[in-house]
């Protein structure tokens, strides 16, 4: 049955992994980004280091539509299951074979690209962290950057390998079924990030002063009213929120006389209020609360929101195996 398994999926693996040696040759042959250093990234870099992260984003739900989606869906729609069943060979015997081999390998393809592109861009992460380097970086911690480094892609990976595995079982069409699993992980996906991550542990808060060396961005909108204020974090921090507070701890907007001190919409490309606006600010009890996840919980995080993708597989799996004994036919 395991020969039989990876015949029926040698062609698929041997494309992926071909393609992780040659990203992976690629990167080592780039050669890796200076670390501290705050001058851009060169064109070379910075497209490895976009490229690193929409190909990481990538091969999950890739994994999950073409592995696992077509994995029992086309021997259903072809008919071929019934000649493994009648080869002394049960249904959950079948399907615990194709679940383990491919799900192992969606767990090392995942665990490989993770480990070359985490490898590859850690200068330039430690560099963001420590505010060594800034530009249109963001941090570890940052819904976008934190799905591509450390161990989360396995978790995803073999979480959207499943999922196709269990749509593949309940629609029984292949087509079908690799449309909605993209569909489907692609929404957990999305939802994870801003509805469970920032709970997987108590976020940190703060209530700070305003002042003129914390402020990280002002703006007023059209009419010249001011709209924004936000402050500085703790370096390599994963903001949640940061919002104005009065002096009872209620969030409300900045004060309108704040607009005056900052020049209308056309000035200065980054203007600094006045230090006396600031004062002011703060006599009146204004405060700014921020919210966040420090720094040193990224792997931590990266723990936990890995076993949770990790439970969910077992849990979709377990279902799986327990359809083919009902469903399957």
């Amino acid at each position: 049955m395991i020969w039989l398994s990876w015949r029926q999926f040698r062609v698929q693996a041997v494309a992926v992994y071909g393609l992780l040696l040659v990203l992976a040759a690629v990167l080592v042959l780039a050669g890796r980004p200076l670390p501290g250093s705050r001058a851009p990234l060169d064109p070379g870099h910075g497209l490895l280091y976009h490229g690193g992260i929409v190909v990481t984003y990538a091969l999950p739900p890739l994994i999950g539509v073409f592995w696992g989606a077509p994995l029992v869906a086309r021997e259903l729609e072809a008919g071929t299951h019934r000649l493994a069943w009648n080869q002394t060979v049960t249904r959950s015997e079948w399907l615990s074979v194709k679940l383990a081999l491919i799900g192992l390998a969606a767990v090392l393809a995942a665990g490989l690209l993770s480990l070359a592109v985490t490898w590859w861009a850690d200068a330039v992460d430690n560099a963001v962290t420590t505010g060594d380097r800034g530009g249109s970086f963001a941090v570890r911690l940052s819904p976008v950057i934190f799905g591509v480094r450390g161990i989360a892609p396995i978790g995803y990976a073999v979480f959207a390998f499943v999922l196709g595995v269990a749509v593949g079982i309940l629609l029984r069409r292949t087509v079908l079924a690799m449309a909605v699993t993209l569909v489907v992980f692609a929404a957990v996906q999305l939802a994870v990030p801003f509805t469970v991550r920032p709970h997987l542990l108590p976020a940190a808060e703060e209530t700070v002063t305003i002042t003129a060396s914390n402020i990280a961005r002002m703006g007023l909108n059209d009419a010249g009213e001011f709209e924004l204020l936000t402050v500085s974090g703790p370096q390599g921090a994963w903001m949640l929120s940061n919002e104005t507070v009065d002096g009872t701890g209620k969030t409300v907007r900045p004060p309108s006389w704040l607009a005056g001190c900052i020049p209308p919409p056309g000035g200065a490309a980054r203007p600094m209020p006045a230090k006396e606006c600031f004062a002011k600010l703060a006599d009146d009890g204004y405060r700014q609360r921020i919210t966040y996840q420090p720094a040193a919980r990224f792997w931590p995080l990266q723990l936990i929101e890995t076993a949770l993708y990790l439970a969910l597989t077992a849990l979709l799996a377990l279902l799986c195996l327990r359809w083919s004994r009902t469903r399957l036919s």
